[in-house]
């Protein structure tokens, strides 16, 4: 499938860019982020961006792949539940993908990337 077509597909099904990814919201940053045993990527991300849905998959694929390993959660930084935790670590592009282990942010991609760049960068922190 070509790559726009798989964009057409996600723009036309909403409901395909969010199924296996909890989202987190400033009211719900500390406690799933903040306070987690384990390490965190959070997908910053917004409905508009549409490399932000192509990359969606791949961001989902991340948390099956690592399992109890780490959690992977999104915020939508084009809300304005999302753009307090977007603006706090200065995210100023999407997606922008943030590990944070111990409570910290550790690592800091921004753009397209790959699957296995996600795992090998969370299994770095």
């Amino acid at each position: 499938m070509s790559p726009w077509r798989c964009f057409l597909q996600l723009n036309n099904n909403e409901q395909q860019t969010s199924l296996a990814l909890k989202d987190v919201t400033e009211s719900t940053f500390e406690a799933e982020v903040l306070n987690s045993p384990v390490p965190v990527l959070v997908d910053f991300w917004a409905t508009w961006c549409g490399t932000c849905k192509m990359m969606m998959p791949a961001v989902e694929q991340v948390g099956t792949a690592l399992g109890a390993e780490a959690k992977v959660v999104k915020v939508d930084a084009g809300q304005p539940a999302g753009q307090a935790i977007a603006v706090r670590y200065g995210v100023r592009s999407l997606p922008t993908f943030i590990i944070f282990k111990g409570g910290e942010a550790v690592t800091t991609i921004t753009g397209m990337t790959t699957k296995d760049k996600l795992i090998a960068a969370i299994k770095a922190a």
